[in-house]
């Protein structure tokens, strides 16, 4: 596929060095700009490589497909030494699997160029998405995301990964919206349709006019109009305790099901018997069968403590959950990668862990933040192509768009970088591997951890796109973790298979 003019989207790369030390091939000496999945085998974050927030999610023809703000843009902009006050965050982040372990990275949405009437300075953060199949037989998606901290903006596309377009030429809502009083920050979109094919859009921030530290007052709910890119309701106010940012919304069994993030405010004040007073800056949630009514909603309890509350650095959070298969699966931000590399800015990285759902009731219990995450789903079929960009962890690695939206190509590779794809199905066996490569490198593949000999050596001379294959030194049968380890040169990855 031909590379389109693009920025490169990723991590800087980091040398792993020519030692022999483990530790130095792995590029996690500490201090070092690396992955800490390499060493550790964990599933958490989900992206190593870039820094990515606020998740929302969708499961579209058997994968989820997750989104969130692009960190990565505002330390690009500013360094790692200085705070993440995500004034140059002018993009979104895409990326889908179907196993919950191995995750395809599709690249960056382009909010300043899809919607250039935002400016140079209209930031974007914090999407969600819904998808329904429309007259023309297609499935539409639709992301409403934070036009900064003063309105939501949408996006639509026929496709989970773009092209994106903007159908509206302005805010969906902001300070403006006729009806909407009281509410200083309408941001923070969470959307949802319901069994009648209803959409749904809560937001807010901020104290309104008549703010208590119990009842901030500025959560916000309104019904969609039947294209989903018009308001059809009075806007009403969801009154949640200790209401912060954070609104996202889910359908189940007939219920909406309200979740927010709760403020850093004491504790001095509650209403209730019947649900604990929520912990400080947690994810809480509420119910109810008519969420135009503001006295129907009941407060029920937290879904997620803050990260300090699973002996993790303290930030703020974002959450979204929905259902994949048979299990539900709640999707957060920490600030574990960042750690690792002792940066101490505010850079954030998304995870995910299961959450019991009781759906006849609504009832959610309390969740975890891991750094294993969870059980990885099915493995991966070697001998259909894969995308380079689908991993588990990696260490070094660039990415570039290619013409194809949501395809991108790992570039600049040929100097110890290393990728890793966790439970790959040999079956009866594979004989040899191919590759889709320009440029001039090798890749060398492991069987486990990069030590010892490697079972093949691929090596690549080709200024040109090409279809690069060679012999395995063994057959490889049964079930596999590979690590790729990219030496000698300086190439283009596309995509690999083996053969039987």
């Amino acid at each position: 596929m031909l590379v389109a003019a693009s920025s490169v989207i990723g991590c800087h790369p980091v040398g792993a060095g020519s030692s022999s030390n483990a530790l130095d091939r792995y590029g996690l000496l500490k201090g070092c700009d690396a992955s800490p999945k390499l060493l550790t085998g964990n599933g958490n974050p989900l992206l190593d490589f870039m820094y990515v927030a606020d998740p929302t999610a969708i499961v579209h023809d058997g994968r989820i497909y997750v989104y969130g703000t692009n960190d990565q843009q505002q330390i690009d902009s500013v360094g790692r030494e200085n705070k993440n006050s995500y004034e140059f965050i002018h993009s979104l982040v895409m990326m889908s699997t179907d196993d919950m372990v191995n995750w395809t990275y599709h690249g960056i949405i382009d909010v300043e160029k899809s919607a250039p009437w935002t400016g140079v300075k209209g930031v974007s953060w914090a999407p969600s998405i819904v998808s329904r199949v429309e007259d023309d037989g297609l499935t539409h998606f639709y992301m409403y995301y934070s036009h900064g901290g003063g309105g939501v903006a949408v996006l639509t596309s026929t496709s989970p990964v773009g092209p994106w377009t903007d159908p509206l030429g302005h805010n969906l809502i902001d300070l403006s919206t006729p009806g909407l009083t009281d509410c200083p920050a309408p941001f923070d979109p969470g959307a949802v349709i319901d069994d009648e094919g209803n959409g749904w859009l809560s937001f807010g921030g901020g104290k309104s006019s008549t703010a208590t530290t119990l009842y901030p007052g500025s959560a916000r709910i309104v019904r969609l109009g039947k294209d989903l890119l018009s308001l059809d309701s009075e806007i009403s106010e969801i009154p949640a305790p200790y209401f912060f940012e954070a609104s996202e919304l889910n359908y189940i069994n007939g219920t909406w099901v309200y979740s927010y993030s709760t403020d850093w405010v004491d504790r001095n004040e509650w209403f209730t018997t019947e649900a604990e007073r929520p912990t400080i800056c947690s994810i809480s949630y509420m119910t109810s069968d008519n969420p135009l009514d503001k006295n129907s909603w009941k407060f029920r309890g937290d879904i997620l403590k803050n990260p300090f509350g699973y002996g993790m650095s303290p930030t703020n959070n974002h959450t979204h959950f929905l259902k994949f298969g048979s299990d539900y699966y709640i999707f957060y931000h920490n600030n574990h990668l960042a750690d690792f590399r002792e940066i101490k800015t505010g850079y954030r990285n998304i995870c995910v862990d299961k959450i019991d759902i009781d759906e006849s009731t609504a009832s959610i219990t309390l969740g975890t933040m891991t750094l294993y995450g969870v059980t990885q789903l099915k493995p991966i079929n070697p001998f259909s192509w894969q995308q380079a960009e689908t991993v588990a962890a990696t260490h070094g690695f660039n990415f570039e768009h290619t013409s194809v939206p949501g395809n991108m190509v790992a570039v600049g590779l040929g100097k110890n970088q290393m990728s890793e794809i966790r439970k790959v199905d040999f079956g009866e066996g594979a004989s040899s591997f191919e590759a889709k490569i320009s440029g001039k490198g090798t890749i060398e593949i492991y069987s486990g951890k990069p030590e010892g000999k490697p079972i093949a050596k691929l090596n690549a001379d080709n200024p040109q796109w090409d279809n690069v294959s060679v012999k395995l030194n063994k057959s490889l049968t049964g079930v596999h973790d590979l690590c790729f380890v990219y030496r000698n040169g300086d190439f283009k990855f596309d995509e690999w298979r083996f053969l039987k």
